[in-house]
């Protein structure tokens, strides 16, 4: 989810409420202690010199059970941070601190922002020597005869 696409959302919610991979919600009382831009300059493993940038928010759980963040809030809180970081409209990863700090993706279910796991890849994999995955051939099918039978079109 972009910054441009958490604003919208804003405006038509009436309570913010993030839903972890698990099911379970980041307590209702949960505090935005940062929002800003990350940039990542790195090399793959193919040699490719990358950059990217994300928006960070990091949710925190301060045990301040009167607290209840708005939606205008939050909104408030963003617009500050591109006027005085100069953010742009990048993708959105959320930092919440579980059993140790996650990052997440974002995305929103029509109610609530799901928290998604973030997955790692091989963003090189022509360089680095990872096989391309083989594609699955049926030899026969039970009911038929074996596709590799003489007459089958296929050896």
């Amino acid at each position: 989810m972009k910054l441009s696409q958490i604003k919208e959302v804003l405006t038509k919610v009436e309570a913010v409420n993030f839903e972890l991979p698990n099911g379970t919600f980041v307590p209702e009382y949960f505090h935005v202690t940062e929002v800003g831009l990350i940039t990542k300059n790195f090399i793959d493993c193919g040699g490719t010199v990358r950059k990217e940038n994300v928006v960070n928010f990091q949710l925190w759980d301060a045990n301040d059970y009167e607290h209840r963040l708005k939606p205008q809030k939050l909104i408030h809180i963003i617009e500050l941070s591109e006027k005085v970081l100069g953010i742009e409209d990048h993708e959105i990863e959320v930092e919440y601190q579980d059993t140790t700090i996650g990052k997440y993706d974002l995305d929103f279910n029509g109610k609530n922002f799901i928290l998604l796991n973030k997955q790692t890849a091989c963003l090189a994999q022509d360089n680095c020597g990872i096989p391309a995955e083989k594609q699955k051939v049926r030899l026969s099918d039970k009911n038929s005869e074996p596709c590799c039978a003489p007459d089958g079109n296929c050896c």
